[in-house]
């Protein structure tokens, strides 16, 4: 494990950071909810592998269970939510040319940050 980072929704995991692209296992807890955000530098593909998250995509809500994934294009508005009782375990693969945390443009979040 390279880095573990808590957060007010649940607790990432970084499995792999390369020049090229970055890998993280992500779990969101009952209830949680990542900011709605978009990125300048990186797309992203998640798969699901626990549990059942709402995604919203450019203002568009998509459900995923077990075994099914999204891509999350450069530049487009996005968040994952968990709005069950039981926490939600996805993939997260990072490509594009830049994976720092300031990288985040933050257009809603639930815990003000």
């Amino acid at each position: 494990m390279l880095e573990i980072g808590e957060r007010p929704w649940g607790t990432y995991y970084v499995l792999a950071d390369e020049p090229h692209y970055k890998l993280k296992r992500i779990v969101v807890n009952p209830g949680g909810k990542l900011s709605y955000q978009y990125h300048h530098k990186r797309q992203e593909q998640w798969t699901i592998i626990e549990g059942n998250a709402t995604i919203v995509l450019n203002d568009e809500q998509i459900s995923l269970g077990y075994g099914q994934s999204i891509f999350i294009p450069q530049g487009a508005k996005h968040r994952i939510m968990n709005l069950t009782d039981q926490p939600v375990t996805f993939i997260e693969v990072q490509t594009g040319t830049y994976f720092g945390e300031d990288d985040i443009v933050r257009l809603e979040d639930e815990y003000l940050r």
